[in-house]
């Protein structure tokens, strides 16, 4: 059974120029990501994330709904 599964993340660049895009899956749980560009460290972030939930399985996700300005 294929799940989708949505993660936020954040991303930076450090003082080398290397962008590195990190998430939590879960408490004390999560992946980082390392590229030349944003987008380079966000498939290597989504690289590590789908292996870390092949072996931890996906996080109990909830999904609420807000105002936005």
């Amino acid at each position: 059974m294929q799940q989708d599964v949505t993660v936020p993340y954040t991303i930076e660049q450090d003082e080398d120029g290397v962008w590195c895009a990190h998430a939590l899956l879960a408490h004390g749980v999560g992946a980082n990501g390392e590229g030349d560009t944003p987008e380079q460290a966000v498939e290597d972030l989504r690289d590590a994330l789908t292996g870390l939930v092949e072996s931890v399985g996906v996080p109990e996700l909830v999904t609420i709904t807000v105002e936005s300005s």
